[in-house]
């Protein structure tokens, strides 16, 4: 294996990686969970794009999400692994790098996400806590978490 994690602006992504980097999206959030959504939502372009390649692969993604408006709120999105990467850790290294990203490279005391339910302990594990109750996004069951700094 031949692991090397990456961490670009979008300006910086190659064509390339932004591909790999939308293929393995649609491939995970659009085909494996039967969601039917708009999973290039426009905020690319603004987002901070933390990955794990193996030999060109996309084995891990995930990006940070400015703020919207005037609030002071970064959050952590689209968290996904690549089936073949999935039950070795992988997901574990990705959040705490995204973590660390949030912490090194922005003014903020919290982090938010909104992950899907069945991933609530796992996210837990890093110290986020539950901010609503259940709702459904896209037909998929998602609890909104924050972590403070």
């Amino acid at each position: 294996m031949d692991l090397n994690w990456k961490e670009k602006t979008y300006e910086q992504l190659t064509k390339e990686e932004l591909y790999s980097i939308l293929k393995l999206r649609v491939e995970v959030f659009v085909v494996e969970q039967a969601c039917p959504y708009p999973e290039i939502d426009g905020r690319d372009p603004e987002c901070l794009h933390i990955w794990l390649e193996d030999a060109g692969r996309v084995a891990a993604y995930c990006r940070i999400v400015p703020p919207v408006e005037d609030h002071n709120s970064y959050s952590i999105g689209r968290v996904i692994v690549h089936k073949d990467y999935r039950g070795k850790g992988t997901a574990r290294r990705l959040m705490d790098k995204a973590i660390q990203a949030v912490e090194t490279n922005y003014n903020t005391d919290h982090i938010l996400l909104s992950g899907q339910e069945h991933l609530r302990g796992f996210y837990a594990s890093f110290g986020f806590e539950e901010m609503t109750g259940v709702y459904l996004e896209d037909g998929i069951p998602h609890v909104d978490m924050k972590k403070n700094l």
